[in-house]
């Protein structure tokens, strides 16, 4: 479904991401991990369109999305849905109306059908009655499982993960983790997560990538990188000092 070949970006004369490549399959769940500062977020911003490398390519079934402009860029992105670290949520729009946003905007849907649709969505994530609050009326749990009712309202063949439980106590935290593996396996998508929620994201992940030193070091099943034998993955993951610190 994706495949990042050789990206690179440098900002103000610093090399960020230093010859990224990784291959994520149809509907799995990827998750990419590392240290802050790493380049996770920068990665997810190529995938978004929001960035543009100095080289490489980032290719979505079968097209490189690099350069591509007007209505071949915008028909990639309809595939796309974005789940913000903050939400993102209009604080001047209801509940309803954020979920409805992207439907309004991109499909001639008659209200009747946006409302089946967008009513249906908050029941997926929890939020029946909820459609006519605020969001400063609701918690922050609430405001991300509306930021997921909304990345999944269009039905995108991919969605992405910008830290989505940054923020949360760990009841919420594991209620979210919860929410999204549910919602994956109901709506078949194709996820991409940048997270540092070490264990925890281990229960989440079809796979997961080491994003170390702008570059992938490792790839692979919870179970393969919670065992890996990579001094650097391996001090990431326990959160020890057994490793050379200046691996880091």
């Amino acid at each position: 479904m994706i495949k990042i070949v050789d990206l690179e970006k440098s900002f103000d004369g610093q090399r960020v991401l230093k010859g990224v490549d990784l291959q994520i399959s149809e509907k799995e769940l990827m998750v990419i991990i590392g240290e802050s500062g790493g380049g996770k977020s920068v990665l997810l911003k190529h995938l978004i369109g929001l960035v543009k490398p100095e080289r490489g390519k980032i290719i979505i079934e079968g097209v490189d999305i690099i350069g591509l402009r007007g209505k071949e860029i915008d028909s990639i992105k309809e595939k796309l849905g974005v789940v913000f670290q903050g939400g993102a949520l209009f604080d001047s729009l209801t509940v309803y109306e954020n979920v409805a946003f992207p439907l309004k905007e991109k499909t001639k849907l008659s209200k009747g059908m946006i409302d089946e649709r967008v009513l249906d969505a908050l029941e997926d994530v929890g939020l029946g009655g909820m459609e006519n609050k605020y969001p400063a009326e609701i918690s922050g749990g609430m405001k991300k499982r509306v930021a997921l009712a909304r990345a999944l309202i269009t039905e995108p063949k991919i969605v992405l993960f910008d830290e989505p439980t940054t923020g949360l106590d760990p009841i919420i935290l594991h209620h979210i983790h919860r929410l999204i593996t549910a919602t994956h396996k109901k709506y078949g998508f194709t996820g991409v997560m940048i997270s540092h929620e070490i264990p925890e994201i281990f229960e989440v992940a079809d796979r997961v990538a080491f994003l170390h030193d702008g570059a992938i070091v490792e790839v692979g099943t919870p179970e393969e990188i919670k065992n890996s034998s990579n001094p650097v993955v391996r001090q990431f993951i326990t959160g020890s000092l057994e490793g050379p610190i200046e691996a880091f």
